[in-house]
């Protein structure tokens, strides 16, 4: 009875010290049983100051931590560990390397979502049913690039200067101050004659002013039912005079056309001619 009870104990002891044994060596392998982490792989055209264990993040919050570092001929691949097995992240999904601060520190990896919210009921990256066309899945791999510091400004700003020196940017501002300058100069100078001009023009336009002020009133005159009316009987009475006019016009022609009225108008001068003789004769000889 007693030998039963320690041969158990020394299976149990020894089945226990394998079954840790594995487990130590599966934990120093990275493998989880029953974890809910899940690994992507980013490809980066430079990944200066990246390194084994360094942390990834998303929105500022640690979610896991850079697994490996490969080197190829075209890239360096990243395998990202991410341990929050319910982040589930919609395409486009892009990894940034940068610093803790532009002023430098430790790199590490940030991961960037530009796609639509998934809904809540929306599946996790390591289930079954994980939509590789809609969201980050197990398994995924993610473009990278490299995040802003002061070396990439400082390597910016050098290629900027080569590139001005080159094509001889500072030059030719220079001479296109100069050109600016005189087409200032030259737009004052026929702004003043432009002014000059105005001032001779101005008196025109004062009379041309007052001359529309008096079509105007004539307008507004004519416009005025009392003055239309007057001119009205203006013309009225202007064309009953022309009727007399003319009617006196042919009396007197009627006159002067008939024979026997002009030789009795003949007949009275002459006597009248002779009546004065006779009356004023001293006059008359005069």
């Amino acid at each position: 009875m007693r030998r039963s009870v320690r041969d158990a104990i020394v299976g149990f002891t020894v089945l226990g010290g394998l079954v840790g044994f594995a487990a130590t060596g599966m934990w120093m392998r990275g493998i989880r049983l029953g974890s809910s982490e899940w690994r992507l792989t980013a490809n980066f055209n430079d990944a200066s100051g990246l390194a084994e264990r360094s942390p990834v993040t998303y929105r500022g919050i640690l979610v896991g931590s850079v697994r490996s570092i490969k080197v190829t001929s075209s890239a360096v691949v990243a395998e990202l560990e991410i341990t929050k097995g319910d982040l589930r992240l919609p395409l486009p999904v892009t990894a940034t390397i940068g610093s803790a601060s532009l002023l430098g520190g430790d790199a590490q990896v940030s991961l960037m979502s530009r796609g639509k919210p998934l809904p809540e009921n929306a599946p996790l990256p390591k289930a079954v049913t994980c939509q590789p066309k809609a969201q980050l899945c197990d398994g995924a791999t993610v473009m990278g690039q490299e995040a802003s510091s002061i070396t990439t400004v400082t390597d910016t700003l050098q290629e900027l200067l080569t590139e001005a020196k080159a094509e001889k940017l500072i030059p030719n501002a220079a001479a296109s101050m100069e050109q600016i300058n005189a087409t200032a100069k030259s737009f004052e100078a026929l702004t003043v004659q432009l002014r000059a001009e105005l001032l001779k023009v101005d008196p025109v336009l004062r009379n041309l002013q007052a001359a529309t002020a008096h079509a105007n009133n004539i307008v507004a005159s004519l416009d005025n039912p009392e003055t239309l009316s007057s001119l009205q009987q203006t013309a009225i009475n202007a064309a009953e005079l022309t009727a007399k006019l003319d009617a006196v016009g042919g009396d007197v022609e009627t006159l002067t056309a008939d024979p026997a009225f002009m030789d009795g108008l003949r007949n009275v001068t002459i006597g009248l001619g002779a009546l004065l003789s006779e009356v004023y004769p001293a006059e008359t000889r005069r």
